[in-house]
């Protein structure tokens, strides 16, 4: 899988999983996002698409890396 596909897949999955705050943007924790079933059968390096859509300006969250446990509660930011 190219790297584009994978970050339009993990729109798709924010989409899905997350929900609208009250500024409008889609919001969902990365730890909600780890430990989904279907996250993990579709992205095999789920922090590196992470990283990618980041850099993309796809996405925000705080920090450069984000490791389950420690940023469980981190939110994913969708900025679409």
């Amino acid at each position: 899988m190219n790297v584009d596909h994978e970050v339009k897949m993990l729109v798709e999955e924010i989409n899905r999983l997350g929900s609208k705050s009250a500024d409008g943007q889609t919001r969902v924790k990365f730890g909600v996002l780890f430990n989904d079933e279907r996250c993990a059968n579709i992205f095999e390096a789920l922090v590196g698409t992470l990283r990618a859509a980041k850099k993309r300006k796809v996405i925000n969250f705080e920090g450069e890396l984000l490791l389950q446990g420690v940023h469980d509660n981190v939110d994913i930011v969708l900025q679409e």
